[in-house]
């Protein structure tokens, strides 16, 4: 099926396999992982638990004007009038990241306990979380986590948690299915950095380009409350345009083994956070120089 996917239509295959079968076998979901690079899991978390935090995080939304008049809070329809951008809106607001409801998901029983599981030690999670209120017209570029969070572990994952609901036309996430086999973009932009190498971050903003390039396909699937998908530092991935009305609401958020070392721009208090990325004074490379540099 062809689906918006950046500033094209792209085909994207709804063939995203689920491990909820091997749940108990961490072995499996290690295998599992190291071939497909990410895995599904419908349902670990509680409906009502979600639910509840997503009433929280949409009762903070309607306060800042986000959501429409006149529409039930729940459906978090977008107000077109409301004048700030939304393509990364919330990202670390402490505001919405430390309501209790919000870190009763992304650090509860359920999460952590199958990071246990998986991992075979102690879990924990990095303090910043990377909440995602994506408005109508929204949208992400192709990248691998580890540029934005890799001075720590490499036995490192991602977690995505939708907050609600997400139907293929408000844009969830979408993964390059092979791209954690991609060798030698692995060896090249997969160990740079974005605070000491000052590069744009993504890979590509060409879908087309990457699967022609280098193989793979895009795959993405429609997600419901208590569904996460756990995936690699190295597996490429972007989120398709929303072209509903309504704000997606999402969290991705990392987990480790908490014996292992952790990226400290991420841990604290107040995370530092990106300190030369993005900055103002920032020269940052251009994407066309850093694909020169690394020959890809």
């Amino acid at each position: 099926m062809k689906l918006p996917f950046l500033h094209q239509e792209v085909d994207v295959s709804p063939d995203l396999r689920e491990s909820n079968d091997i749940l108990d076998k961490p072995s499996a979901l290690q295998k599992r992982i190291a071939e497909d690079g990410y895995l599904l899991i419908r349902k670990l978390h509680d409906n009502e638990t979600v639910l509840s935090a997503r009433r929280k995080i949409l009762e903070k939304l309607a306060e800042k004007d986000m959501l429409a008049s006149g529409t039930s809070l729940m459906d978090g329809v977008f107000n077109p009038n409301y004048s700030e951008p939304t393509t990364t809106g919330s990202m670390g607001n402490i505001e919405l990241t430390q309501l209790p409801e919000f870190k009763a998901v992304v650090e509860g029983a359920p999460i952590m306990n199958f990071f246990k599981h998986f991992l075979g030690g102690e879990a924990r999670t990095f303090d910043f979380k990377w909440l995602r209120t994506a408005g109508p017209g929204s949208g992400s570029p192709i990248h691998y986590d580890i540029v934005f969070m890799g001075r720590g572990t490499q036995n490192l994952y991602s977690c995505w948690t939708p907050f609600g609901d997400v139907s293929l036309d408000m844009g969830p996430i979408v993964f390059c299915i092979g791209s954690n086999r991609f060798d030698r973009v692995r060896e090249t932009y997969g160990q740079s950095d974005v605070d000491r190498d000052l590069i744009q971050g993504h890979f590509s903003d060409k879908p087309l380009e990457v699967v022609e390039k280098f193989g793979g396909h895009w795959a993405t699937t429609t997600f419901s409350a208590g569904d996460v998908i756990i995936f690699s530092m190295f597996l490429m991935h972007a989120s398709l345009v929303n072209t509903s009305d309504k704000i997606r609401i999402t969290a991705d958020t990392r987990y480790q083994l908490a014996s292992e070392a952790i990226d400290d721009r991420w841990i604290g208090e107040k995370p530092k956070g990106h300190y030369a990325w993005k900055q103002k004074d920032a020269e940052i490379e251009s994407l066309e120089e850093s694909r020169r540099r690394w020959g890809v």
